[in-house]
């Protein structure tokens, strides 16, 4: 790690927009080990295997077709920088002409902020489903952070080969959601891009971001659902030692997840899980799955807290 590199790159940071990308992308990899991916035969393999054993048992137990991206990689966290940089800057990219009164000074302190956010995420993600959202054309990508997989198996003291199995199927469980729905990756952009459309305006979109918060809680949700009926073995130590793992934290470590809004994504999942657990207990998986089939069966914010008025819905 280089933190001058890092410090150079970012007080450097030029061009028009608020956010020097290119800048923000080298100081997160000056100043974020990039980790080894010089994986085993038995390593690559295990995780073809994982991913293929995830796509079976998530198709028989959830009851929707859907196929794996083509894109399905195991990467550094540099490598997981390069391939995020650019959906952070399609996401901003409406609140580029907002730089006013300093903008060079507003610019190195935009730049910085991305690349501590980028350096952070870095070292946490552990596997990503990626419907790359506001990119041209429908392409998809799935994406397994090694090095993480092995320091985090590592801390949780669990076998390096359970723990990357686990991540594979809640990430194709993923896949299952936006394959079963093709509309769900243009109804998330067109929510997002109102939503940021509306801070451009100096205004805050309120529908708009509940029912992002709403539909996100949803894909998290589902996706616990059926991880708990995919997954071929027992695994709630698992998710208590990342629970008590996340509850460890430091203080600064804990501010930056709140910053980052790390903090409402695990209540997304909690929430969703939980709505989908009593839907489930009512009518099934295949009735759980209902929710992809358009638009307009996603559960709105008070329906993700009375399962039982959704149900009635789109029963109805």
């Amino acid at each position: 790690m280089n933190v001058f590199r890092s410090v150079r790159a970012v007080t450097g940071a030029s061009g028009d927009g608020p956010v020097d990308w290119r800048a923000a992308a080298e100081g997160a990899k000056a100043i974020t080990d990039p980790g080894s991916i010089d994986l085993s035969t038995a390593e690559r393999d295990g995780y073809a295997t994982d991913v293929r054993d995830a796509r079976r048992r998530v198709r028989e137990v959830s009851a929707v077709e859907f196929d794996l991206p083509e894109t399905v990689e195991v990467q550094s966290r540099h490598h997981w920088i390069d391939a995020n940089v650019e959906t952070f800057q399609r996401v901003m990219h409406p609140l580029e002409d907002r730089v006013e009164l300093f903008p060079g000074v507003a610019r190195v302190a935009n730049t910085g902020s991305m690349t501590v956010a980028l350096s952070f995420l870095s070292n946490n993600v552990l596997g990503q489903y990626d419907p790359l959202l506001l990119a041209d054309g429908d392409d998809h990508a799935l994406y397994f952070v090694h090095p993480n997989i092995v320091r985090v198996a590592d801390e949780l003291d669990v076998p390096f080969d359970r723990f990357r199995r686990w991540i594979a199927f809640h990430e194709v469980a993923h896949a299952a959601e936006f394959g079963a729905a093709p509309w769900l990756s243009t109804h998330l952009e067109t929510t997002m891009e109102e939503a940021i459309e509306s801070l451009t305006e100096g205004r805050l979109a309120r529908d708009s971001f509940r029912e992002l918060n709403a539909t996100m809680t949803a894909v998290e949700g589902y996706a616990e659902l059926v991880m708990d009926r995919a997954f071929d073995e027992e695994y709630a130590d698992l998710r208590g030692k990342l629970e008590a793992r996340r509850r460890g934290r430091g203080p600064i470590a804990s501010l930056i997840r709140r910053l980052f809004g790390l903090g409402m994504k695990r209540r997304q999942y909690e929430r969703g899980k939980a709505f989908f657990d009593a839907v489930a207990d009512r009518r099934g998986i295949e009735g759980a799955s209902r929710v992809w089939a358009n638009p307009a069966n996603l559960p709105s914010d008070a329906e993700l807290d009375d399962p039982d008025r959704w149900l009635a819905r789109v029963s109805g």
